[in-house]
């Protein structure tokens, strides 16, 4: 602390740590932007944007300065009103001022108002905001109250207000010339009013002024903001004051290239040879001629590339192998790969972790996605306003670094990348610094909500042209979402070569499907429907079901396990699993080999994770084998599942999600040709529509009737589909008229961004936001005392060990949508025992394995079930 100014505090003492003074905070935070901030960045404008954030840093808490403040963070004082101790609207005025003073652009100032006024909340609608901030004709007497804040700084602390302005404007008495232009006798509220001219019509009213709300300018107060958010939070919560803190430990190509190298010496590549050893060699080719590309690409003026490649061609490294070489070629420091689905996140980021063997301790893997959020907040959570921040103290550096993506690879969900670029929470924001000079991939683009597809691009323009990002989107149904602008370069150079050699199943339109192009509104019941699964399976066929919605494979499971003598691989392993061997998959997969009946496994998203995954395991396990597994599942496992079945039925669905279930057929060679059939199944029960169009023609865009005329385009009169006339000639025909005739995607979501219209985006979301109760399924004693350990964490209120012991629950944890609630569902549902007993503050309950419940609520075969419910659609 310097001798030369006031004693002012930023953060109480408390918890085993002294005070913090707030010049020291202050100089922390500016010093902490040097290291997050790259030295060539640049504002809109041209400014260099690592020097507008230090200068925010400087001033951004600069209003706990306040005799007020002080007596808030101190215990032994009385408590202020709470509009004389919030500080971030005092500081947004200063950011405003020392940029302005400093001959930063308009728009510049105004995105670093924006950020240090929400440096403790969520982005607003911008202009809307400044307006009512500063205009000081709103009715209010927040600007006088600003003014008084000012006037007792110079009063109590003036030579700690000069030594900070100084600082920050680099000039003599700015602290004289703020003071004045807030509080003087001729002069005072002329900033207020400076500030609010920007944003007032001539009738008081709120405007748009285009000369500061450019295309640009969301993009801009994201960047001041998140950089702004993450210095100033790993600075509270005292994370070590050194660059190495902020930089990522770089996965490295070379050691990708002998990983792959090893797989690819094991495999017997043959141009010339049986099937799979063409495969092999091909699979090899598209990743030698994915980096041959890389540098054409770098040299290109574009930083969006796509790979589109067939299911089963290794898109997965040869795309990480396209991220590290750009990586590399363009001197970036991280990659990001983003996914759709969090069920095969925890696939992808297991085969990273044996790729560059790391335990994710190092800095090298970060794994994040929607479900590591907690969902306990602390009691006092963070004031909007700006008040003292329980939450700013939060020691889980770690945890928090993380969180903001520092690694040299992270493994994320669309969910998290695209929700914290359209209007982030606080917390998301501090990820958006890493976003800089990345290179991000985008697996399976076309999941993206169709109402999205207009504003996906526009985002990636914000990454591209302001983060300096660079983007591949990567699929076997490429959905054109940038080509359109003609702002994409393809890194294969002959895809259909690739489509080709990769025909490995034969299509059929069911008799369903035949009468649905026909006009014909009568679906397969599933009666009919599981005798015909019965006759494969009789022939010792290995055969996948998959369906559009949780009842409906509830009901196929039912019909086929009457017709079909099964063992039951769900049961199996959950009785090994209560039994406590020491390796549950090899123990069920010995009771299963030493069954002579058929092995059968339902899977849907009411069955645990960490169970879904061993499923999965044990299911690729026993293919590998020969064994002929039946499965009937939802659409969880189209894409990255990796296993292969001989025969795939396919409930009808959108021409991707059609191509995405083949990939699960056949998936090595295993034979000739495999069966892919798509049919259309009814309404299970006394639903009132068929799965198919209540998960892809009501409340939205109607996609059957677009899949069908594509579909329809290549079969021949035998209802047969060749794969290359599906993945090729159909996918392009079923975008297109997607594109052309929908004009999918909602063009006000765009609006947004060009109007940095925060609050609107944040308002979205890629997910349903149809809400949602988690049920803690316990099954063994370990998990029961996981969630005691947990529960008697949150009494304690040690919100470091509920922040992960609700990380270890997770996998634990089944999601239960309610879309009625006043429905016997959502009462049956919150019959069973709160979390806690916190019934209030979480929609978490428990299942345990000793209560009266479980065996009314828990199925062996399907997982959660809601007894004696009335019939609701419950989707994946």
């Amino acid at each position: 602390m310097a001798p030369d100014v006031e004693v002012r505090n930023s953060h109480p003492a408390g918890d085993g740590h002294s005070a913090v003074h707030l010049l020291h905070h202050l100089h922390d935070v500016r010093d902490r932007v040097e290291w997050i901030v790259p030295e060539e960045a640049a504002t809109p404008s041209g400014e260099s944007l690592v020097d507008v954030v230090k200068k925010l840093a400087l001033v951004h808490d600069f209003g706990k300065a306040t005799t007020w403040f002080q007596q808030y963070i101190d215990d032994s004082q009385r408590n202020p009103p709470p509009q004389n101790r919030y500080h971030s609207p005092l500081g947004a005025f200063a950011a405003y001022f020392v940029l302005r003073e400093s001959g930063y652009s308009t728009q510049t100032c105004l995105a670093g108002f924006v950020a240090v006024a929400k440096h403790h909340g969520r982005l607003p609608q911008i202009a809307t905001f400044v307006h009512n901030k500063s205009n000081q004709f709103d009715g209010t007497n927040r600007l006088d109250s600003i003014a008084e804040k000012v006037d007792d700084i110079d009063r109590n602390a003036p030579k700690l207000a000069r030594r900070v302005f100084e600082e920050a404007t680099e000039t003599d008495d700015s602290w004289g010339t703020f003071v004045q232009s807030c509080t003087g006798a001729r002069t005072g509220k002329q900033l207020f009013q400076e500030v609010a001219n920007h944003v007032t019509d001539a009738l008081g009213g709120t405007r748009i002024n285009p000369e500061f709300v450019t295309p640009d300018f969301y993009g801009l107060v994201l960047e001041c903001w998140g950089s702004l958010v993450l210095a100033d939070k790993t600075s509270a919560a005292g994370a070590p004051e050194r660059e190495s803190v902020y930089e990522p430990t770089a996965p490295e190509l070379e050691t990708l290239d002998t990983y792959i190298g090893d797989i690819e010496s094991d495999a017997n590549a043959d141009r010339k040879g049986s099937r799979s050893e063409r495969l092999d060699y091909y699979r090899s080719k598209a990743r030698t001629d994915i980096l041959e590309s890389v540098p054409e690409f770098v040299e290109s003026k574009t930083n969006v590339a796509t790979i589109t490649l067939p299911t089963g061609m290794g898109k997965t490294l040869s795309g990480l192998s396209a991220a590290l070489a750009i990586r590399d070629e363009t001197d970036s420091d991280r990659v990001v790969y983003a996914l759709p689905f969090t069920s095969i996140i925890d696939q992808v980021a297991e085969e990273t972790r044996n790729v560059f063997g790391t335990d994710g301790t190092d800095g090298l893997l970060a794994v994040h996605h929607h479900l590591a959020e907690t969902q306990f907040n602390p009691k006092d959570d963070a004031d909007e306003d700006g008040g003292y921040d329980a939450a700013d103290l939060n020691d889980d550096v770690a945890g928090m670094l993380g969180e903001s993506w520092r690694s040299g690879l992270t493994v994320t969900t669309f969910v998290q990348l695209f929700e914290s670029l359209a209007g982030p929470r606080n917390t998301q924001s501090m990820k958006l610094p890493a976003l800089r000079d990345s290179v991000i991939v985008l697996d399976e683009p076309q999941s993206l909500p169709l109402d999205w597809w207009k504003l996906v691009p526009r985002l990636v323009n914000v990454l591209t042209d302001q983060y300096d990002a660079t983007v591949i989107a990567m699929t076997a149904t490429q959905p054109k979402l940038f080509e359109e602008s003609g702002n994409a370069m393809s890194l294969v150079s002959n895809m259909d070569e690739y489509f080709s050699v990769a025909e490995r199943v034969r299509y059929r339109l069911h008799d369903s499907v035949e009468g649905f192009l026909a006009g014909d509104e009568t679906p397969l019941d599933y009666e009919p429907a599981a005798r015909e699964l019965a006759v494969e399976i009789q022939e010792g066929t290995a055969t996948l079901a998959i369906c559009n919605t949780i009842d409906s494979a509830r009901k196929l499971t039912e019909e086929v396990t009457e017709r079909v003598e099964t063992t039951d691989i769900a049961k199996q392993y959950f009785d090994v699993l209560q039994e406590g061997a020491s390796n549950p998959l090899a123990r069920t997969i010995a009771k299963i080999c030493g069954s002579d009946k058929r092995p059968f496994v339902h899977l849907s998203t009411r069955l645990r994770p960490t169970d879904r995954l061993a499923l999965v395991r044990i299911i690729k396990m026993l293919r590998e084998e020969g064994v002929q597994v039946v499965a009937v599942t939802t659409q969880l496992v189209e894409a990255g599942v990796d296993f292969s079945f001989e025969a795939v039925y396919r409930d009808i669905a959108p021409i991707d999600s059609i191509v995405q279930a083949a990939g699960r057929c056949n998936r090595s060679f295993e034979q000739e040709y495999g069966d892919v059939t798509v049919w259309w199944l009814a309404e299970p029960d006394e639903q009132d529509c068929t799965p198919a169009v209540a998960v892809y023609d009501k409340g939205g865009e109607t996609l059957l009737p677009v899949t069908a005329a594509a579909l329809d385009e290549v079969r021949n009169d035998d209802g047969q589909l060749a794969e290359q006339d599906v993945s090729r000639q159909a996918v392009e025909s079923y975008y297109e008229r997607l594109h052309e005739d929908k004009d999918v995607g909602k063009a006000e979501y765009v609006e947004y961004v060009d109007t940095a219209d925060a609050e609107s985006l944040g308002r979205l979301s890629l997910i349903d936001s149809t809400r949602c109760i988690d049920v803690i399924i316990c099954l063994t004693s370990d998990d029961v005392e996981l969630v005691n350990d947990l529960e008697e964490a949150y009494d304690d209120y040690d919100y470091d060990a509920v922040k992960r012991l609700v990380d270890e629950t997770k996998p634990l944890r089944v999601s239960i949508p309610i879309y009625d609630e006043d429905s016997e569902e959502f009462r049956q549902v919150t019959n069973l025992p709160p979390l806690g007993g916190q019934e209030e503050e979480n929609d978490v309950r428990v299942l345990r394995p000793d209560s009266y419940e479980f065996e009314e609520y828990f199925d062996a075969t399907t997982g959660f079930v809601v007894p004696d419910a009335s019939v609701e659609d419950r989707f994946l």
